[in-house]
Parts: C-alpha cells; sequence; structure tokens
C-alpha cells in the first residue's frame, strides 16, 4: 500500500525526533547533529531535503532569520502517535481502538508500573464513557 502524503518517513522521524530535543534548529545544526562537525554538501542537501518535505506536510514550522531558516516542530511527539495510532485503527481494525490496544498488550510484558497506568486509563475512559451516557 502506497504512503499516505502525510505519512512520516523513518529519515523524517529522525529530524523530527532531533527537533523535539532541540526544539529549534537551522539546517546546519540539524546537519551536524546527525552527520557530524563538517557535513558534506549532499548531506546539507538531504538535511534540507527532508526538513521542505516536514514544513510541506505541516510537521515542522519554518521561521526566516536572516539568511537562515530555523526549523521548530509543529507537532508534538504525542500529537503524532495519536495520528498514527489513529491511522492504523482505521486501517487494521475498522475504526476501534479495542483490538489495536487489546493486541499491544499482548505482545508485550507491561511492568507493573505500566499495567497500573493501562489500568487508570481503562478506569478514565469508562467514567467518560458513562458521563457521555448521561447525557
Amino acid at each position: 500500500m502506497a504512503p499516505t502524503p502525510r505519512d512520516v518517513t523513518p529519515a523524517e522521524f529522525r529530524l523530527l525526533r532531533r527537533l523535539w530535543e532541540r526544539g529549534n534548529a537551522t539546517i546546519r545544526e540539524l546537519s551536524e547533529d546527525l552527520y557530524g562537525e563538517r557535513p558534506t554538501r549532499s548531506q546539507y542537501a538531504t538535511v534540507q531535503s527532508l526538513l521542505d518535505r516536514l514544513y510541506q506536510k505541516g510537521y515542522v514550522h519554518r521561521r526566516r532569520e536572516g539568511r537562515q531558516n530555523h526549523y521548530s516542530p509543529a507537532v508534538t511527539r504525542s500529537d503524532l502517535l495519536s495520528l498514527r495510532l489513529r491511522e492504523i485503527a482505521d486501517e487494521l481494525c475498522d475504526g476501534s481502538l479495542a483490538p489495536l490496544l487489546s493486541h499491544l498488550t499482548r505482545l508485550t510484558n507491561p511492568t507493573p508500573e505500566e499495567a497500573d497506568a493501562l489500568q487508570r486509563l481503562v478506569e478514565r475512559l469508562s467514567e467518560r464513557a458513562s458521563h457521555e451516557e448521561d447525557e
């Protein structure tokens, strides 16, 4: 299946992770982060192309300062996670999150802390569902 235009490639995701860590950066700074202190022209051009694609998809902001563009994340890690999980649920689970979450919990061996967090999540979801029924 062909990716949708909003999909984030693994290379784009690496840049997003750097931006989440840094807050904002120039192409040069990101190139140095990824490739070392003296990135080649082609490495610099690769980072520039990836940032252009992320900007076109709406995942980064671009601000011009003098002769340099400064990039910052337009989405949080949580935003991207929500988008991706919703896409997976829509595509593989007919829009339902329950089979997706059930499968994830079967595949992993949650720590006691993770199990507690999941339990609290289920309780909050139950409360929210019961409030929606009352309305």
